[in-house]
């Protein structure tokens, strides 16, 4: 006799939450579609932050060292990295040329992996879907990099619009074939 499938709690719960992270993701894109600037300078920002805290970091981390040799050098790349933060906190425009290559590289390794994923799955519905997700990631990153450092900050916030839509479609999708799937083996 075979064993049947059951439908749990758990696996109701996760195709919920597959649509509400969509929903949510869709959301947010459709957000920095309207406002590119603002999310553009807001990554520029958080990451100056992050790169000038970590740059404290590193130079607090240098007195834990056993040599002097040692805790100098890591004196010295601390205060390079609190200095690179400092400069894209002060030049978020400057900035934003490194960060388009930057990002445009991310988006094209994770459009690469994206496509490359929707190639090996077989049958699956939202293959369709992730494959132009990673398509798309792949033009957009040619087109940011093409245009780089001129793009900048506005570029940025519509790029991770557009992004973001197009991961919150993959999770809405994702989440309907799990709740139909689930409904089908119940069945």
């Amino acid at each position: 006799a075979g064993r049947r499938y059951m439908n749990t709690a758990s696996e109701s719960d996760a195709s919920s939450n597959a649509k509400v992270i969509g929903i949510v993701t869709i959301i947010l894109g459709l957000a920095a579609l309207a406002a590119p600037f603002v999310v553009g300078e807001s990554m520029l920002l958080f990451v100056g932050l992050v790169v000038t805290v970590a740059g404290v970091l590193r130079m607090i981390w240098a007195f834990r060292t056993h040599s002097l040799g040692s805790g100098i050098w890591k004196f010295l790349v601390g205060v390079l990295t609190f200095l690179a933060g400092v400069l894209i906190l002060g030049h978020p425009l400057l900035a934003s040329g490194a960060l388009t290559i930057v990002l445009a590289s991310y988006l094209f390794m994770d459009g690469l992996v994206e496509v490359i994923v929707a190639l090996t799955l077989e049958g699956s519905k939202g293959k369709g879907w992730l494959l132009a997700g990673g398509v798309l990631s792949v033009l957009l990153a040619c087109l940011l990099f093409f245009q780089a450092p001129f793009s900048g900050v506005i570029a940025i916030g519509v790029l991770m619009g557009v992004k973001l839509i197009f991961v919150g479609l993959i999770a809405l999708l994702l989440g309907t074939t799990m709740h139909n799937m689930m409904r089908v083996q119940g069945t």
